[in-house]
């Protein structure tokens, strides 16, 4: 396995070449279907709070307000489920946010628990690893859950007010961030994401904000403030990066979904308050899968609900005035 720092050095000449063209336009993607409803029987929800999307297109659910974890195919239709309400292996005390590796390992956060526990995708405990507390390797409520191209995993730390790096089987890496309102402080750290070139992004919450870093920690940029309109949030939570690099983000209280390229640019908005098709009621969390498909853990509503991916419309700019936009 390469090292923390080593790893990201050749992907990023890869960051400008996959950064979406600001010179089109880009429609809102089309409602694919839904599924769930407010239970606790199979595929019903209660207050699910993550969603993630396997490399082969599984979906998984944190099915937080009854204490499991569920799996869908990439359609909805049901898999199998596991958890039990405890601290023992397997069990969870509000299970938040879900990631899947490259291998089809599920890492959830067990944020009661103040730990981080592995499955493999059919839900066999591997490993867990976390305490509570601040020191290295301990949590104060870990929400958040992401994993590189090369294995590693980044958590956030909610109420420590930072982010946590391990390697796939728990040891501790690196770590940044302290509460506050700076540049590289968090207030209530909840999504984080990876793109292919290894920059993390993080859903700062409390700061109505999305942060942007390099894989080690540094601060590259960051963009939001607290609103309505484009680019604004009500509470950013747990997001993703889509395969053309675009960041999508679910902005809960305003029950819409943002959009933006990697550098902060705003690019379309869909959602509104509601129960139906195309509409949410607290979004938590998404997920993409290869196609560009887009997963909405819509948690007040207790359903996923499956977008299209993101078309796009040409304005006829050259390649010339492309670069030129980036400069």
């Amino acid at each position: 396995m390469a090292t923390s720092a080593a790893r990201r050095t050749s992907l990023r000449i890869l960051w400008l070449l996959a950064i979406p063209a600001a010179a089109l336009a880009y429609s809102a993607p089309a409602f694919v279907q839904k599924w769930g409803a407010p239970g606790a029987s199979i595929g019903q929800f209660r207050t699910p709070h993550g969603l993630a999307v396997a490399p082969t297109g599984e979906v998984y659910v944190s099915d937080t307000g009854n204490n499991r974890v569920q799996k869908f195919s990439n359609a909805g239709v049901y898999q199998t489920r596991w958890g039990l309400p405890g601290g023992g292996a397997g069990q969870f005390n509000t299970n938040d946010g879900i990631a899947v590796d490259a291998s089809g390992n599920v890492y959830v956060c067990d944020g009661g628990n103040n730990r981080v526990q592995k499955f493999s995708s059919t839900g066999a405990p591997l490993t867990a690893w976390g305490s509570a507390g601040a020191g290295d390797g301990q949590f104060n409520t870990p929400i958040g859950i992401a994993v590189d191209a090369f294995g590693f995993v980044y958590v956030t730390d909610w109420i420590n007010g930072r982010i946590q790096e391990f390697t796939s089987g728990g040891g501790f890496v690196a770590k940044w961030g302290s509460p506050g309102s700076g540049a590289g402080q968090f207030n209530t750290p909840v999504g984080i994401a990876v793109d292919a070139s290894g920059f993390v992004y993080v859903g700062d919450a409390g700061n109505n904000r999305i942060q942007k870093f390099t894989g080690e920690g540094a601060y590259v940029t960051e963009w939001g403030t607290a609103g309505t309109g484009p680019g604004q949030f009500s509470f950013p939570s747990e997001l993703a990066v889509d395969p053309s690099g675009f960041v999508i983000v679910p902005d809960q209280g305003n029950h819409r979904i943002q959009v933006f390229r990697p550098d902060g640019g705003f690019v379309l908005a869909w959602g509104s308050s509601g129960v139906g098709n195309g509409q949410f009621n607290h979004p938590t969390a998404v997920g993409v899968d290869a196609s560009g498909n887009v997963f909405v853990c819509d948690k007040d509503n207790s359903r996923v609900q499956k977008f299209a991916a993101l078309t796009t419309t040409a304005r006829g700019v050259t390649w010339g005035r492309l670069k030129a936009s980036y400069r």
